[in-house]
């Protein structure tokens, strides 16, 4: 029998399945789109375009992340899921009606200043999770994220093969439902002794970051976190178009892989992260994530063969596993009523690696992919990737233990 605590973890993850869902449609047919309405440009060229969309996304949720994490210490995390759904529902109608780069900018602005789902959604399982249920708990989430790339991406490329616009209706569809779905069955989770008052004050981001940052420990784990976001941001910045030009895959194709991905880090996420830190400890955890995700990126750089790529794709979700661990170290260094207001810091320090990796990543393989050049090295933005997450390793072995309370190597 279904007890009260697993029903809203069950309805939370369903959630972000869906979330990802609308995320996952639009992803294979990007490539196309950008060259839809920028005709003339290669899938590189436009790639630099495609990169500069994720990046003022990115900068509308670097700034409205803490906001809206504040805003759920306030007032819940249930009001503010729903209107993240809602807005996210009009950037998809927006995208699939556009026809020039602006409009697609300003569907990008609009989704960005409210793309909070994941981060309010983990705020939401801090609030109902023990410190020992936490980090298995942000594993379902990330396994439900996971199951929604399953589905949305394998869904995307058969749409995207009828046509680029028809995927963002689709998106908007799924967001719609999920927005009502949140309306009727997702109860409040945010206990009203943890309530926080409201202030003019306590909106401002990087007031936020700074209250949070006060906490013991936590510096280290943020900046290790950043870097991480931006070296394995490489992955969603560039692989729509990295498959294109590299393998010449189509939609459909792109797609395929992405679900492939999906089903191996749902799995991981869910099945394998409690297991693995009750065996190793988060600390080891992370360091073995992130080990992993270093060697699959060196190896996707160097690969010529799409069908082995395909085959590499467990390997690269492995590095998946030590998320969870770090996050949950982080949240444990948080009183309960900051919960929000660090998972609101989590989405910025995410949504900083977005303004820096597409921008970087993308421009990087457009300088890699001209075929009449010396070097033609697609995979470029990878090996840079390896070698910043090789440095990522290197500060949480040598500065993170420093900052770290006893108990959480324990755990």
């Amino acid at each position: 029998m279904m007890n009260k605590t697993n029903l809203p973890i069950k309805i939370i993850i369903f959630t972000v399945i869906l979330d990802s869902v609308g995320i996952g449609i639009m992803i294979p047919v990007l490539p196309s789109l950008m060259t839809d309405v920028l005709p003339g440009k290669t899938v590189a060229e436009a790639a630099v375009w495609g990169g500069i969309l994720a990046s003022i996304f990115a900068v509308m949720q670097f700034i409205c992340g803490p906001i809206l994490g504040s805003l759920s210490d306030t007032f819940g995390r249930r009001p503010v899921i729903l209107i993240s759904l809602i807005f996210m529902t009009f950037d998809y109608i927006i995208m699939g009606l556009a026809t020039s780069v602006w409009m697609l900018l300003f569907g990008r602005v609009l989704g960005g200043i409210t793309a909070s789902t994941h981060s309010t959604a983990a705020a939401y399982v801090a609030d109902i999770s023990s410190s020992e249920q936490k980090a298995a708990r942000f594993g379902y989430i990330g396994a439900g994220f996971g199951i929604g790339f399953v589905l949305g991406p394998i869904i995307g490329g058969l749409l995207g093969e009828i046509g680029p616009r028809i995927p963002f209706f689709a998106a908007a569809f799924v967001s719609a439902l999920n927005a009502v779905a949140c309306y009727f069955f997702l109860p409040e989770s945010l206990k009203s002794k943890n309530v926080k008052q409201f202030s003019l004050k306590n909106i401002n981001p990087f007031k936020t970051i700074k209250v949070i940052t006060k906490f013991d420990g936590l510096k280290v784990f943020l900046l290790v976190f950043l870097l991480y976001s931006i070296s394995t941001a490489v992955y969603a910045a560039i692989w729509p178009y990295f498959t294109a030009e590299r393998f010449s895959w189509s939609p459909g194709m792109i797609g395929l892989s992405l679900t492939v991905y999906g089903v191996c880090f749902a799995f991981i996420q869910g099945v394998l992260v409690q297991p693995t830190i009750n065996l190793i400890g988060r600390y080891n955890t992370v360091l073995l994530g992130f080990g992993t995700e270093i060697v699959a990126m060196v190896l996707i750089a160097l690969i010529t063969n799409g069908w082995f790529l395909i085959a590499l794709t467990p390997l690269a979700s492995l590095g998946v596993i030590g998320q969870p661990a770090l996050t949950a170290l982080m949240s444990d260094q948080v009183d309960e009523s900051n919960q929000g207001s660090l998972q609101g810091v989590i989405a910025s320090l995410t949504a900083l690696s977005m303004i820096i990796t597409p921008l970087s990543m993308t421009w990087i393989l457009s300088q890699f992919s001209n075929r009449s050049s010396e070097i033609y090295f697609p995979g470029a933005p990878f090996m840079a990737s390896a070698v910043l997450l090789a440095f990522c390793v290197s500060v949480f072995l040598f500065w993170a233990p420093k900052n770290l309370q006893i108990k959480n190597f324990k755990n």
